[in-house]
């Protein structure tokens, strides 16, 4: 749901109230809001400084509630359409005036200032329309080395892979629609982040990765070079269902073990951790003190899906390929833990789950409990 562009009637949102005025501003992302909110005090709590830019503020309710919930020490607000300063100046009035400055910049003015005068920040939030490419280099530039940047992509149609070609120019990576595209899309984002890092001489490392409806998160924290290369594809048989991850070197023998043609691939984009665990595990003790439940609850399944496969299988795909009636998902993840696999929900989809076994492993003990029921 959007608030009509002609709201008047104030809105609260965690500690903040605003009105979105001319503004794009949907109540529905609040969970993608909550989520910045809880890393963004976290990582106040660790460093006992928080410095925020808000790089395309809207209507000002991600720059109030830094400010009001994450106790930032002082935020600019920035967004590139005048026209949102009556707005804008009344949202932001009720934070301590030596808090907080609003310019109306575009984000290319508003970096080169900040590398002008070596203005660096320890959180950057750019909640863009479409793509971040144009404007990753400069939230390199500008954050601090160890500081957090939170990037947005909401061309879903490109990053799940029904446009390949818009995906190569924008991503430089190759990106095919499966069932597991969700997910795809978030580790594009990652890898495109890591890719632009590397030629600053920097490196990221994912604090979580969230998707809700046909917004991509990321959050990721910048640090020096790491040996570790998280780059490379993930490989997807369509004739069977069959999924792995493919390095630079397995290109050219990317078969499927199963029925032999060659994997549909997708690529390069992250295949690392998916979230950092121990500031998940932060997050969710932060979001319990606050009586947050919802995100308490939403954080425990992302820790437990962290360090899972780069994939998952849904319910639906499992029944059509197996031809059968599948048992309910909690079931069969009970089964898979008992046969001494990994398995998991995922925040991804609420009808799938993540495991380490192969589809047809899955597919097999699927229909070993459909006949034992």
């Amino acid at each position: 749901m959007l608030l009509p562009s002609n709201a008047t009637d104030p809105y609260q949102e965690g500690k903040a109230l605003l009105r979105a005025g001319p503004a794009f501003f949907r109540p529905s992302s609040q969970p993608a809001r909550d989520l910045g909110i809880l890393a963004a005090a976290v990582y106040r709590n660790k460093m006992e400084h928080l410095r925020v830019l808000d790089v395309m503020t809207g209507c000002g309710v991600r720059s109030q509630r830094y400010v009001l919930e994450s106790n930032a020490d002082w935020i600019w607000a920035n967004d590139a359409n005048p026209d949102m300063a009556v707005v804008l100046t009344d949202n932001l009035s009720q934070l301590p005036p030596k808090r907080y400055q609003i310019t109306y910049h575009s984000a290319e003015h508003l970096f080169h200032e900040c590398y002008q005068h070596r203005n660096r920040f320890d959180f950057i939030d750019l909640d863009s329309f479409g793509l971040p490419t144009p404007f990753l280099q400069g939230c390199l530039q500008t954050v601090k080395l160890g500081g957090l940047l939170y990037i947005t992509g909401t061309d879903s149609r490109t990053l799940a892979g029904h446009n390949p070609e818009h995906s190569q120019r924008l991503l430089g990576a190759w990106a095919r629609s499966h069932p597991a595209a969700h997910e795809q899309g978030l580790r594009l984002l990652l890898g495109l982040s890591w890719q632009q890092a590397q030629a600053l001489g920097r490196d990221i490392q994912p604090i979580f990765s969230y998707f809700q409806g046909q917004i991509y998160r990321i959050l990721v924290q910048v640090t020096l070079p790491q040996a570790q290369n998280s780059l490379g594809f993930i490989g997807y048989c369509h004739h069977c269902g069959h999924y792995q991850t493919v390095s630079w070197m397995q290109l050219s023998r990317a078969t499927c073990p199963y029925q032999g043609p060659p994997l549909t691939l997708s690529g390069p984009m992250w295949l690392g951790p998916l979230h950092n665990p121990t500031w998940l595990t932060s997050m969710q003790q932060l979001a319990q003190d606050w009586g947050w439940s919802d995100r308490a609850q939403l954080l425990q399944i992302m820790q437990a899906e962290a360090l899972m496969p780069p994939y998952f299988y849904s319910v639906a795909e499992l029944g059509r390929r197996g031809k059968m009636d599948i048992p309910k998902r909690d079931r069969m993840i009970a089964c898979l833990q008992q046969q001494g696999y990994q398995a998991s929900l995922t925040h991804l989809n609420a009808q799938a789950f993540k495991t380490n076994a192969s589809f047809h492993r899955t597919l097999q003990l699927m229909s070993s409990l459909c006949i034992g029921s």
